[in-house]
């Protein structure tokens, strides 16, 4: 079998790009054990809502990114770029990376 032609889903151009520094002030609410995972969905609630995605794709290196300190000590903020696609999907990356 061959493989399908045309672009790939790395390949394919973004028809909108964006820098937003997304606050995680609320991670500081919940119970220490639980704030690694609210940061992921605060990033995610956020690109759904500035970028109007139903779909939103974190990239490995933003995820290790509010990973670094652990479960309990996540960042206060952190700059994200968000590509949203001509399919709908927003991916995030950290600004640095992408």
């Amino acid at each position: 079998m061959s493989r399908p032609t045309g672009p790939g889903p790395e390949e394919e151009e973004p028809i909108e790009e964006r820098v937003y520094v997304v606050p995680l002030g609320k991670t500081r609410v919940t119970s220490r054990k639980k704030r690694a995972p609210r940061a992921i969905r605060l990033i995610r609630e956020f690109a759904k809502r500035h970028m109007k995605a139903e779909e939103v794709k974190i990239s490995p290196e933003l995820n290790e990114y509010i990973w670094s300190r652990g479960i309990e000590k996540t960042p206060r903020k952190v700059k994200v770029r968000m590509m949203k696609y001509e399919d709908g999907t927003v991916k995030v990356f950290l600004a640095e990376e992408a």
